[in-house]
């Protein structure tokens, strides 16, 4: 399991996804507050030009929940790309045919799924993390955090959502042929679960919930709120494991 932990790794380093996603992450850690520092500028020129046409804009005063309501805009657009870079992590050993001769010489299947979704999660967590890093020391240099309710815990229920969205697309790879296939699948799955979030009973006991974290950071909410969507997003992603295990010990390589 070691050797093959290694070997994925190796390819998704020489594959240029890390990379890709390593730019990615860090881009948005530092679009989040320097958007928000360039609003008032951007804001000043946006009044200068409509200021001709009769119109009056207002001075914008930006502070440290400026930054992360840019966060918490952008970061489904890393967990998008993320999925989609990610999304044959399975399927592309399937067309080639290169799992055969590692199960027929011992490795079990199962140490093989653990291997591959060891390296998925921990990748989600180390790069969304960084992200969130590199935004959380631009705001407490330019601003201050403490104006916000716990940030760290928000950024947590969101992770926990992204870690919810992977779950998926492991169940979707032990089964679908290709990586299509599992796009289809996650987007259909995460999509019902948006939709029917719209409904402000059912959106309490789904894990879209975790993706509200600015009513967190403003009080308006408390951890207790999202207590139901947290079990419900932890218990699917134990079930999904668990499926993903019994369709790919009966997976045809």
């Amino acid at each position: 399991m070691t050797a093959f932990l290694k070997k994925e790794w190796m390819e998704l380093v020489r594959t240029g996804r890390l990379w890709i996603l390593l730019l990615l992450f860090i881009l948005f850690g530092i679009m989040n507050p320097a958007a928000a520092k360039l609003t008032p500028w951007m804001t000043e020129i946006m009044a200068e030009q409509l200021a001709e046409s009769g119109l009056v804009v207002n001075a914008v005063t930006v502070d440290a929940m400026t930054s992360w309501t840019q966060f918490y805009k952008n970061i489904p657009m890393a967990l998008i790309v993320f999925v989609l870079l990610n999304s044959g992590i399975f399927t592309a050993e399937y067309q080639k045919g290169t799992l055969i001769p590692v199960v027929t010489k011992g490795l079990s299947r199962r140490r093989i799924l653990a291997a591959k979704a060891s390296l998925l999660l921990g990748t989600w967590t180390a790069l969304y993390f960084l992200c969130y890093g590199i935004t959380y020391g631009y705001n407490a240099y330019f601003w201050d955090n403490g104006i916000a309710e716990y940030p760290l815990l928000g950024a947590l229920y969101w992770w926990l959502f992204g870690v919810w969205v992977l779950s998926w697309v492991l169940l979707f790879s032990t089964i679908a042929a290709g990586s299509t296939q599992v796009l289809f699948g996650t987007g259909a799955v995460s999509l019902a679960a948006y939709m029917l979030g719209l409904f402000p009973k059912a959106g309490t006991y789904l894990p879209v919930k975790l993706m509200d974290g600015m009513n967190l950071l403003y009080g308006n909410t408390t951890p207790g709120d999202y207590s139901v969507s947290v079990g419900t997003a932890c218990g699917t992603a134990v079930v999904c494991m668990f499926l993903a295990v019994l369709c790919f010990d009966r997976k045809q390589l």
